[in-house]
């Protein structure tokens, strides 16, 4: 039976990596042994996005991957409490249509994206998810 979404980060430094989670976006956490931080990230949604296609009369391709982001209600009130525990930021603020999107940089990893979405969310039909 399928209970949750686990993701995973690969980084070339865990230790800054694993720091980031826990002091500047304050991740909940627990030690699932010798220090393995395993990190909670709240209610979960998974969206599958085509590689490309035609949108608003606009072609666009992208390459095939995953992404992890992280979903907020005020973007710019994020991004500054972010800053102001010293997260840095690839970029300002972007309307990418399906939402407004920031990249937040991860030491020792690729960038994460924080979004405020512009539609519906299905993370709140997780709490009764059972597959």
């Amino acid at each position: 039976m399928i209970l949750a979404c686990h993701t995973l980060i690969y980084s070339d430094d865990v230790e800054a990596t694993r720091g980031f989670l826990k002091d500047v976006l304050r991740l909940p956490h627990v030690d699932a042994g010798e220090g393995w931080l395993i990190y909670g990230t709240g209610p979960s949604e998974l969206g599958v996005h085509p590689t490309g296609g035609v949108h608003d009369g606009n072609s666009y391709s992208s390459p095939r991957q995953h992404l992890i982001s992280f979903v907020c209600d005020d973007i710019e009130e994020t991004k500054t409490e972010l800053e102001g525990r010293g997260a840095r930021f690839s970029g300002e603020i972007a309307d990418h249509g399906y939402g407004l999107v920031a990249m937040v940089q991860v030491p020792g990893a690729d960038d994460i994206q924080i979004y405020q979405p512009r539609h519906p969310t299905a993370y709140e039909a997780g709490e009764e998810f059972r597959a």
